[in-house]
């Protein structure tokens, strides 16, 4: 297991590292209302997968163009990656970008909010089983695993909402969801990997702009449309843009420097802002109540919590 590389001064306060993390979420989950008033802008019906792809498409390649025009401008160069990591950088967007969001727009279409949102929180839990068990980037810990139980425990918690779960499966719903976990497991520890190698923002932004170029081409293909398009949907359109280029960004600088382990778990939070900001911009009535909220948020701050605690046997044998 290949030590750590050495984070920034400022990278290496827990603090900020917590702060910047759960921004990233934070983030992440103010994109739930956002793409649900971008589909009412745009007049994108929920049975329309493949405008909702072209959709997805071209909001992160113009995420993948932000990202790098921010990067270049406060790095004062113009972001390039070097030859040898052109390769890594379309390997990082088959998961990051195509599989992950191809097989999420797809999967959510055939089943409920309720069970794709639970499906999807679990991509926290895997993402630490694909860096420890597979990429051999970490120890699997009996303290890992009960975090992951805990803040899973607050993701069910604020998903439960009246709606019946059901013990179905569909392969086109509920398993293509599963495709979209593995996917994002995988994107995070070669991100991780890659980042050693390339500027994290540069890996971030070529490979958004390579995976939303496929994905606008898929949706066109298979009949998707933008008919609708005005003022506000397109502002819409680059906040989501935004939200993409500046969470990846920094959730790619995170992982270079810290474990997958003590950066995933803090997914859990995601969910969460999806479902309270999702109540407060789009005023949807939503039957879960305010005690699950603030109950779903201490689990997953313990879970948070319990990761980010350095077990006795480390402090001792590496003072």
């Amino acid at each position: 297991m290949k030590k750590q590389s050495q984070p920034p001064h400022l990278l290496q306060k827990p603090f900020i590292v917590c702060f910047l993390a759960i921004l990233c979420n934070a983030l992440w989950g103010s994109a739930f209302p956002a793409v649900k008033s971008g589909y009412r802008l745009f007049a994108i019906t929920g049975d329309d997968p493949a405008s909702q792809i072209l959709f997805a498409g071209i909001r992160f390649f113009l995420a993948g163009f932000l990202a790098l025009l921010f990067g270049s401008l406060l790095q004062k160069k113009v972001l390039l990656p070097k030859k040898a990591s052109i390769p890594l950088v379309l390997k990082l967007s088959v998961f990051q970008t195509v599989l992950q969001y191809i097989f999420f727009y797809l999967g959510l279409a055939h089943t409920s909010g309720v069970k794709g949102s639970i499906i999807i929180a679990s991509n926290t839990f895997v993402a630490i089983l694909v860096a420890s068990l597979l990429f051999h980037q970490e120890k699997l810990t009996g303290r890992k695993i009960t975090a992951c139980i805990i803040g899973f425990a607050g993701v069910v918690l604020v998903n439960l909402n009246g709606e019946d779960i059901g013990m179905s499966f569909r392969l086109d719903g509920e398993g293509f969801l599963l495709i979209s976990v593995v996917a994002y497991a995988f994107s995070s520890s070669l991100l991780k990997i890659y980042s050693k190698e390339e500027d994290p923002v540069t890996l971030s932004g070529w490979q958004f702009m390579a995976g939303g170029l496929v994905m606008v081409t898929g949706g066109f293909f298979l009949g998707g449309q933008i008919a609708n398009v005005t003022l506000p949907g397109i502002a819409v359109l680059v906040y989501l843009a935004l939200v993409s280029s500046v969470a990846f960004s920094l959730w790619g600088i995170l992982l270079k420097y810290h474990p997958v382990s003590k950066i995933a778990i803090f997914g859990f939070t995601n969910p969460v802002f999806g479902v309270l900001l999702s109540t407060l911009i789009l005023r949807e009535e939503s039957q879960t109540k305010g005690w699950q909220i603030l109950t779903a948020l201490v689990l997953v701050c313990a879970g948070i919590y319990l990761v980010n605690q350095p077990p006795k046997e480390y402090t001792q044998e590496n003072p």
